[in-house]
């Protein structure tokens, strides 16, 4: 039996990490990092920083691993998504079998909220029906969500309204829109809604120290998004943002 902790480190800022999540990176003998290339190297040196913070003392290895690729062009999203979640599975399972040693506890440091938008438990069922035995404890994060709203000062739900939480990709098909959360939009979905009813919260790089927020009626800010988001993903060579849709009452 392979001990293994998923540990929410927030969305980006080392101080969100939770007391439980200190505590779990303190009993953690081995860290899983995946590197996906160089021009996500900060993704990588994010984590580090936050294990450095919390373990100066060392005693602990740190595996760094290529993630494999998905592919991005494939019709198939589907299909193409849970072919790279077999590819991983593949690699978890030789990681865990081969870098956790009898009476060790590995670590996947995990952005955000392990339960939220994160592939991670999907790919441990995998690795589970390899044969691979695991005992697994998730240390909940603060999500990119919960961050989106405290630094906009705005509260997720109103009173008696559902919230929403969807991808980008699904945006166009969601129907009317009154408070709709969108995660993973690489596309910019919201660049191609027209109604003049909607008001966007949104932000990019949450909790690090090039954090960018945007809000305002959709129609007036939404080529400000688009102009900034390229402009900081041509730097940093990659972004991760998330917003928050609402019709104003």
């Amino acid at each position: 039996m392979k001990d293994l902790l998923l540990i929410g480190i927030g969305a980006g800022d080392p101080r969100q990490v939770t007391y439980e999540a200190v505590d779990a990176l303190r009993r953690a003998c081995v860290f899983f990092v995946l590197d996906k290339g160089s021009d996500k190297d900060e993704l990588v040196r994010l984590r580090k920083a936050i294990v450095q913070r919390y373990r100066p003392e060392g005693g602990y290895r740190l595996v760094q691993v290529a993630d494999p690729l998905r592919d991005g062009q494939a019709d198939d999203y589907l299909g193409a998504v849970q072919d790279w979640h077999r590819q991983r599975a593949a690699l978890y399972a030789q990681l865990i079998e081969q870098e956790i040693g009898d009476g060790e506890t590995g670590a996947f440091l995990l952005w955000g909220e392990p339960t939220l938008y994160d592939s991670t438990l999907r790919i441990l069922d995998l690795v589970r029906e390899r044969g691979v035995a695991l005992r697994l404890q998730i240390i909940p994060g603060i999500s990119s969500v919960q961050a989106l709203a405290a630094r906009h000062q705005v509260p997720l739900n109103r009173i008696g309204e559902p919230l929403t939480v969807l991808p980008g990709r699904r945006l166009a098909a969601h129907g009317p829109i009154d408070n709709v959360v969108v995660m993973l939009d690489g596309q910019c979905a919201f660049a191609q809604l027209d109604d003049p009813g909607l008001v966007i919260y949104w932000g990019a790089c949450l909790g690090t120290e090039d954090e960018v927020l945007i809000a305002g009626p959709l129609q007036e800010v939404k080529a400000r998004i688009l102009e900034v988001r390229e402009q900081e993903r041509r730097r940093k060579g990659w972004i991760m943002d998330t917003y928050l849709l609402r019709r104003e009452l």
